[in-house]
């Protein structure tokens, strides 16, 4: 049974100005320990060594997404859309402020570092031995289940599945607006108020009112500038790659029977791909920041390096080249073993369009993954059909390879690589 907490709490936010709490189950889960953990995992990753002021978590996006699900339902509910299910209300509130709950840290980095997925420790911990679970059971054993399927996209009814992840959800709202005030670019500010206000639930799924269209083309062009400026930025994938390299590092040392002066629990854990739900709460970015202050005095050379270059921003440079087959990258890494450099880990090429970041694409088999726009007849349309500018930007495909290394060890055996290698890396 649902209950309210008899004086509304209020969270003061510098995006929403106030997220509003009503219902007890709310309020309890944002108090749990699971929630809170995520005040210890930045929202951004590695980006705080990029944009200075990017230092925001988890925790606050959580809340956000939160907020403006409330903010969804409220509308629905105050116009009695008969395509509303108003007993979904609670089960999408949870999902939205949980969505993020298994984050690691520095997210995306650690889940490719060592093949995890987000999404299925959230569920884990939803569905788990933990007091999120119990606050969620108070309405009714099968709840974490039906929270745990709104995350995994299965749950039976779309329309809640669409406010939490779709191609115009409450989480991306979110992170664009917030993502936009702490890195302090202009690209993610959307009309999300107007956006709301055009938001209305038909046939299993929310839609676009038409005449939101224009707000829903600005949304999707700030959100393809923020891809290429900010999640894309070259300087973070540098950091990002670092850090890969550190946790590769390690794991191999540990493989090998590498006494270490300082590792911690879950550590261990986490090289043999073993942890628990308690032991995965244990990993925050404050325990992996201090495991990698000790690392840099290892008696592993390269391991103490990486960690060095982490934590004092000594970054890898980079080089920008339109193509690149894989005769060149085979003679790139043969040339710098045999200068003497780790091809493994003095060489890192990376294309944009294999990160972690989806942009829109009108082209989808599957209508959940499109914007859907309801006419004055009440026809559904998709998007880019009547869009000349989702249209252009949905078709337009960037990026150029980036070679990131070393730059003093590389400088340093330039005069032992072949001239045509050497020329690739000396670019100004």
């Amino acid at each position: 049974m649902e209950k309210q907490l008899k004086e509304e709490k209020v969270f003061k936010d510098p995006v929403h100005n106030y997220i509003h709490v009503q219902d007890e189950i709310i309020w309890s889960l944002i108090n749990t320990h699971e929630f809170q953990r995520l005040r210890r995992i930045r929202q951004l990753g590695t980006s705080y060594l990029t944009f200075h002021g990017a230092e925001h978590s988890r925790f606050s996006h959580s809340l956000g997404v939160y907020e403006i699900t409330r903010r969804i339902i409220s509308q629905f509910e105050r116009a009695e859309y008969p395509d509303w299910p108003e007993e979904e209300r609670m089960v999408a509130l949870c999902a939205a402020l949980l969505h993020d709950l298994g984050h690691g840290p520095f997210s995306h980095s650690i889940e490719h570092a060592f093949q995890m997925n987000h999404e299925d420790w959230t569920c884990k911990i939803v569905l788990g031995d933990t007091e999120v679970a119990a606050v969620l059971r108070r309405l009714g054993e099968d709840f974490p289940e039906k929270v745990a399927s709104v995350i995994r996209k299965t749950y039976e009814k779309a329309i809640v599945v669409n406010l939490v992840s779709s191609p115009l959800d409450a989480d991306r709202m979110d992170y664009l607006l917030r993502d936009a005030y702490f890195t302090g670019v202009e690209y993610g500010t959307i009309d999300m108020d107007r956006i709301l206000r055009m938001l209305r639930p038909y046939q299993g799924r929310i839609v676009v009112k038409e005449s939101g269209m224009h707000a829903v083309e600005d949304y999707l062009m700030s959100r393809y500038q923020m891809y290429w400026q900010v999640y894309f930025h070259p300087v973070t994938r540098s950091s990002e790659i670092i850090l890969r390299q550190i946790f590769r590092r390690a794991k191999e040392l540990f493989d090998a029977g590498h006494s270490f002066r300082f590792l911690p629990d879950p550590l261990p854990g986490l090289f043999q791909r073993e942890l628990t739900v308690q032991e995965y709460l244990l990993l925050d970015e404050a325990l992996v920041q201090t495991a990698f202050m000790q690392w840099r005095l290892e008696s592993d050379e390269l391991l103490g390096q990486l960690c060095s270059c982490f934590l004092d921003r000594k970054l890898y440079k980079y080089v920008e080249v339109e193509s690149l087959d894989m005769e060149t990258i085979d003679d790139i890494r043969h040339a710098f073993e045999a200068a003497g450099l780790h091809p493994d880990y003095d060489l890192e090429i990376d294309f944009p369009t294999d990160l972690p970041y989806d942009v829109f694409r009108p082209d989808n088999e599957s209508t959940e993954k499109q914007i859907l726009l309801l006419d004055k007849h009440e026809r559904l349309v998709e998007i880019s059909e009547v869009s000349d500018i989702v249209r252009s930007i949905s078709g337009l495909h960037r990026g150029k390879y980036h070679l990131y290394f070393p730059y003093e060890k590389v400088k340093a055996v330039l005069n032992r690589l072949p001239e045509s290698i050497a020329s690739i890396f000396i670019q100004n």
